[in-house]
């Protein structure tokens, strides 16, 4: 039997899953992998099969596609440690417009070279979260601004990623302003605050170069926050390069905490979120999320 089950979501990256699939497959048997390969045909597909995999005792479980395609193999994994049927470690080889989880968990972008490292095997254990009644994730929640990026960046069939979120964020600047007050409770306390964006991560990176939280460790037992406040949007323009480079920690503007579990509540109307870059909501007004330490193994 072959040890590891190859997931392609074939219209992952504007296509590029399917494009690159062939030139994947070559690269695996090169390095002497058993594989099998199978295509997404449907939203959750991957995760379906993810939890499948598991069942029939493959050792390496790897998402072919962006963060959408990761987070649904993550989540099949979790669904089948749920159930008892055992673990597979998750591998990613990057075809999407973001790639920030694989990011975070230090899998290497270039196609090349990921498939270097499934042959190799090596794995870490790493946290996962978990939004209560919607879904498991790897790399982060964004509630507020960065949310409505996503939504407008997947909108762009034009451009891809980095580029395509770069520009998301100008023309959300011009046409969203939305800072509801929102109470956050903590592991030590809890805070009142008009959020514009509230990122809650496992990973350093959202949106293919946004480092919102540039300390933060995928293996830690913590959730690191990023949290900002109101602000006029000239203000908020000039936070771009900062949150390009990471050096927005320590401005007054910017909150950034830890915290293990995390309580989220809109005091006043409602909120867009994301998790990994897939709409967990266009209504949000309450959240809940908490870290389950080292609760998956990662090829990287």
């Amino acid at each position: 039997m072959s040890d590891y089950l190859i997931i392609v979501n074939p219209i992952a990256g504007r296509g590029a899953g399917e494009r690159r699939a062939p030139q994947i497959a070559r690269m695996l048997q090169e390095h002497g992998l058993a594989f099998e390969m199978v295509y997404t045909e449907r939203p959750w597909h991957a995760a379906e099969l993810a939890r499948q995999a598991v069942d029939s005792g493959y050792r390496f479980v790897v998402a072919v596609g962006g963060d959408g395609t990761s987070n649904e193999v993550l989540n099949g994994l979790m669904w089948a440690k749920e159930e008892g049927k055992g673990e597979a470690a998750l591998g990613a080889l990057c075809v999407g417009t973001g790639n920030d989880f694989a990011y975070g968990m230090g899998i290497p972008p270039d196609l090349e070279e990921g498939c270097a490292v499934l042959a190799r095997g090596h794995t870490r254990r790493v946290d996962v979260g978990h939004a209560r009644g919607f879904r498991y994730f790897g790399n982060g929640i964004g509630i507020g601004f960065d949310a409505m990026v996503g939504l407008v960046a997947a909108r762009m069939l034009q451009l891809r990623g980095f580029m395509a979120y770069l520009v998301a964020v100008l023309r959300t600047l011009l046409f969203y302003y939305h800072a509801p007050l929102t109470r956050l409770e903590l592991d030590d306390g809890a805070l009142e605050e008009p959020a514009l964006m509230i990122s809650v991560m496992n990973g350093r990176r959202m949106g293919g170069g946004f480092m919102m939280t540039p300390f933060s460790r995928p293996d830690d037992g913590f959730f690191d926050l990023c949290i900002g406040r109101k602000m006029s949007q000239l203000e908020m323009l000039s936070f771009v390069p900062r949150f390009i480079k990471g050096t927005q920690v320590g401005d007054s503007r910017v909150i950034m905490l830890r915290s293990r579990r995390v309580r989220i509540t809109l005091q006043e109307g409602s909120q867009v979120a994301h998790a990994d870059g897939e709409t967990l909501s266009t209504d949000l007004r309450e959240l809940e999320l908490e870290v389950i330490p080292q609760a998956l193994s990662v090829v990287c």
